[in-house]
């Protein structure tokens, strides 16, 4: 029983050993610490120690005094050299603070070995995720006692250094109520401690009800005790695909306005019903590379398109994803056609952002004009060549965009009168990616410039509008 001891406290040394010769602040900062209740594992948390061996049951408060005593010496002159030279440029790249590790990642650590002594499984990365939520209601009653007055009033600070005690502060809080919602974060506590002086720290100005009755987590040493609520779910891969909309009357998402339902369907919903079908999942998220007005078709190879299925049942093998393909392709309503369905990994948010600067897109555009073209004017448009626009904002969608005023590019155009009509026009052009082509056509009542119809110097309406072809390096 001796040796075994003896063991677990060479091994409690060792951790300490290594915390102190790789840590900063010096170690006279944990004689405070430990004056005040804070725990080992909080300690060395503090002192920037990452190491799971932190989560050892024989490190205790006891091994850590006797570590201290034995190494006082050596550590007595760090906050000396930091009132001395603590402004002189030296020091400071020298001594800069470590990180320190969050509490979420320290959790982590102290809780991940019981865990795979427990389920004997290794922890690493996988599709399937386990989420821990716990609550430590004496830990919320604290900080709660260290937040401001209600609606976030800056209080009166203190003109000598430009901020209250900590314990001030605790003071003036622990008779608020227990109504407010709290956000128990890193960045708040440390907001808190930033305010406090070296010297004060030093001094022990630190309310000792901030670190007392300190609880922990049940693990197999029996050191732990916070209730946790344990939620599975798979983390599904993003699916990818390339859709047309056949249908002038499919909006991108679910639009409804007043209670009314806008056009028939969306392909938000029809590939989602499909995803689900096939993997289960409480709902999906969908991210598109741009979109259009209901009546607008997306025809030639596709749009791409992301989608994110949420708490899935289990992942689609391959077989499975051609099987959504199927069910949407083959439904008795032609309003979508997908194609490429494919699982991806996170990296394709990425693809996705960089995808957007340098995307362009191509259309066909029904047009009519006020009076009849001229060859002359066929060849001018048919002509134009990476022409600058600038439009601001839309009249018909200003009620809920900024008033901003945006430059796009128009990269060519093509037009060809249409058999049987003298007035209409069949207009093809590439376009930057953003550019409102209703408004590129007729004008805008002038908040478009130039425009087919300013070129043309006639009026220029818009009957009918196609996608043709997104030119993006993303699924291609």
């Amino acid at each position: 029983m001796a040796a075994t001891n003896a063991s677990a406290e060479a091994e409690a040394r060792s951790i300490l050993q290594h915390a102190a010769e790789s840590s900063f602040p010096p170690l006279h900062a944990v004689h405070h610490l430990l004056s005040v209740g804070a725990c080992v594992r909080c300690i060395l948390r503090l002192l920037g120690a990452y190491s799971s061996a932190c989560s050892c049951a024989s490190l205790t408060a006891s091994v850590l005094h006797s570590f201290l005593e034995e190494h006082d010496d050596s550590i007595k002159g760090g906050l000396y050299m930091k009132q001395k030279f603590g402004h002189e440029s030296w020091f400071k790249d020298k001594m800069v603070p470590q990180q320190t590790m969050s509490v979420k990642e320290a959790l982590r650590l102290l809780i991940v070995p019981s865990l795979e002594k427990q389920m004997n499984a290794k922890h690493g990365s996988s599709l399937f995720r386990i989420r821990l939520a716990y609550t430590h209601d004496d830990a919320s009653q604290k900080l709660h006692s260290l937040l401001p007055n209600e609606h976030g009033r800056k209080r009166k600070t203190d003109s000598r250094n430009g901020s209250d005690t900590l314990n001030e502060v605790h003071k003036r809080n622990s008779t608020d109520g227990n109504n407010k919602q709290i956000s128990e974060s890193d960045s708040f506590i440390y907001k808190i401690l930033e305010g406090i002086q070296d010297q004060e720290f030093w001094n022990g100005k630190i309310s000792v009800s901030t670190f007392s009755s300190t609880n922990s987590i049940t693990s197999a040493d029996n050191s732990i005790c916070i209730p946790f609520l344990f939620h599975y779910k798979f983390l599904f891969p993003h699916v990818t695909i390339l859709h047309c909309q056949l249908s002038r009357n499919v909006s991108q998402s679910c639009w409804i306005i007043d209670d009314e339902r806008m056009g028939e369907a969306s392909v938000e919903e029809i590939i989602g019903e499909n995803v689900r079908a096939i993997c289960g999942g409480d709902s999906c998220k969908f991210h598109a590379a741009g979109r259009e007005d209901i009546d607008v078709r997306m025809l030639g190879s596709g749009r791409p398109f992301l989608v994110e299925a949420l708490n899935v049942r289990s992942i689609p093998s391959e077989i499975e994803v051609q099987q959504i393909e199927d069910r949407i392709n083959n439904s008795e309503k032609k309003y979508i056609r997908v194609r490429n369905l494919k699982l991806v990994g996170n990296e394709i948010w990425t693809m996705m952002r960089e995808g957007e600067a340098e995307k362009q897109k191509q259309y066909a555009a029904l047009i009519w004009t006020s009076r009849e073209l001229a060859e002359n004017d066929l060849h001018n448009i048919s002509a134009t060549k990476d022409m600058e626009i600038v439009q601001k904002t839309p009249i018909r969608v200003l009620h809920r965009r900024s008033p901003l005023e945006r430059k796009r590019t128009i990269h060519w155009m093509e037009i060809e009168k249409v058999a049987g009509g003298s007035n209409y026009y069949l207009l093809h052009l590439c376009t930057q990616a953003g550019t409102y082509i209703k408004e590129f056509v007729h004008g805008d009542l002038g908040r478009t410039h130039p425009s087919i119809g300013a070129i043309l110097g006639c009026r220029a309406e818009i009957l009918q509008l196609d996608v043709t072809d997104v030119k993006m390096d993303l699924l291609q």
